[in-house]
């Protein structure tokens, strides 16, 4: 399956929900794309409700429909609650993980340093976004890698990270420590939705 390049705006308005983090997306046009977007009503179906909440997370994570449904079988063989389980795997993403450091600004951009072959865990170089990062694996930047501009001027936009990361600017350089907790994601996300529209 081809993944989707097209604008992320686009993917937000149509979900109602901001896929960077930031409300940016739905700060001018807070409605769906398209001409029509601004007035479609009607009260969604309980299918469109849980569509639409299983679009959000898979257009935020940016993972396409095959590992996506792959990652949340793997959460249901996990002890504890399959929606939540299912969260942390994508969260342990190297992509996300990437994108939690500060190492890019988005998870597209952060995907594009993993492809391209610019970054290591636990000095081993890995180019597979969706590569799974153990607790308490080390991520960095290829040490040849380390000037790049575009990484550190996201560096420097960096106000605050979750704190199942640490961060050592010195050697540019963030760990892993552990799976999130639920009350640490967005709360905006109802995981639920997702469990029942897979098992339907």
């Amino acid at each position: 399956m081809a993944r989707y390049t097209g604008s992320s705006y686009k993917q937000a308005r149509r979900v109602g929900f901001s896929l960077l983090e930031t409300g940016k997306e739905l700060a001018k046009r807070p409605f769906g794309p398209g001409q029509h977007g601004a007035a479609r009503k009607g009260k969604p179906s309980d299918y469109g409700i849980q569509l639409k909440e299983k679009q959000k997370v898979r257009f935020m994570y940016g993972v396409n429909e095959r590992q996506f449904r792959n990652t949340f079988d793997e959460a249901g063989k996990m002890k504890g609650i399959h929606g939540e389980n299912f969260l942390k795997l994508l969260e342990a993403r190297l992509d996300n993980v990437v994108y939690r450091l500060g190492f890019a600004s988005t998870r597209r951009g952060a995907r594009q340093l993993v492809n391209h072959g610019h970054i290591t865990v636990d000095g081993n170089k890995v180019d597979i976004p969706s590569f799974r990062v153990k607790p308490g694996s080390t991520i960095s930047i290829k040490e040849a890698d380390k000037d790049m501009v575009i990484v550190k001027a996201s560096l420097e936009k960096v106000l605050n990270r979750v704190e199942y990361v640490t961060f050592d600017a010195n050697k540019l350089a963030g760990t892993f420590v552990r799976y999130p907790e639920r009350n640490e994601l967005i709360a905006d996300i109802d995981e639920s939705l997702i469990v029942e529209f897979y098992s339907r």
